[in-house]
């Protein structure tokens, strides 16, 4: 059985076009057991999400997608550099945990920087409860493997291995991008060094893969840009829709 761990909605209204009722809908329908929503840098939809999963018999999993500013071993180089991790909560402790980074984010890193942020230090200060997606491709960790940086890569997973035991994973993705694959071998070799587990997530923007051109036109209005544009930054792909449990079966 797939269970969607990384699920953007309505939300998420720079980069997602897909509305609670019908993930939920979707999840229920292919007979998933539960649904993680994950917006970005919010809680909007917990309220509506978790009415929504437990009229259909779907357990609702709360999370949030979350900015970090930096790097968890403090290396220079990537001061300023910003990164995305999911955060699944586990209990009611966890709950209020993200609940409470979410407000730092808001009113301490988007008054810095105009941008809801974190700090590594303040998700480590409030992890428990908490499980730590490792943020695929996003997070520092991430680019570290995709740049062959092995070993600056083993430092961030054992940095961040040491805040969560026990709560983090090393996340992988086949969402139709280049990178895909080379991420997916590197992570799979750091996860055998360490010992640490790998999940397998697929990050969703929209219902239908026949939604990809309305989704996008939202996202251009979001970035200021135009849809015809042929140089515009296309950070998705068709393949970003509610996937069942077959086809990610299949996938991975």
């Amino acid at each position: 059985m797939f269970v969607h761990l990384r699920t953007h909605t309505e939300f998420s209204i720079v980069d997602s076009t897909l509305q609670v009722a019908g993930a939920v809908a979707a999840a229920a329908q292919d007979g998933q057991g539960a649904l993680a929503i994950t917006d970005l840098n919010n809680l909007f939809a917990t309220i509506k999400f978790f009415k929504a999963a437990r009229a259909k018999g779907v357990k609702p999993i709360i999370g949030a997608e979350v900015t970090l500013l930096g790097s968890p071993i403090g290396d220079e180089a990537q001061a300023k550099a910003l990164s995305r991790v999911v955060l699944l909560v586990q209990n009611q402790q966890g709950y209020l945990n993200l609940c409470e980074l979410i407000t730092l984010a808001w009113t301490q890193g988007a008054a810095a920087s105009g941008q809801a942020q974190l700090q590594w230090p303040e998700l480590f200060a409030h992890n428990e409860g908490l499980l730590l997606l490792s943020g695929a491709h996003a997070s520092v960790l991430g680019q570290a493997l995709l740049l062959g940086e092995e070993a600056r890569a083993k430092d961030l997973a054992m940095q961040i291995a040491q805040h969560f035991p026990h709560r983090f994973y090393l996340e992988v993705q086949r969402a139709g991008r280049p990178f895909d694959e080379a991420h997916t071998a590197a992570c799979a070799h750091l996860a055998a060094q360490l010992k640490l587990p790998v999940v397998a997530t697929h990050p969703i923007q929209f219902l239908h893969a026949s939604d990809f051109e309305a989704h996008e036109a939202r996202v251009c209005i979001a970035d200021g840009e135009l849809l015809a544009n042929p140089k515009r930054v296309k950070r998705f792909t068709p393949e970003q829709y509610f996937k069942s449990t077959a086809e990610l079966q299949a996938l991975f």
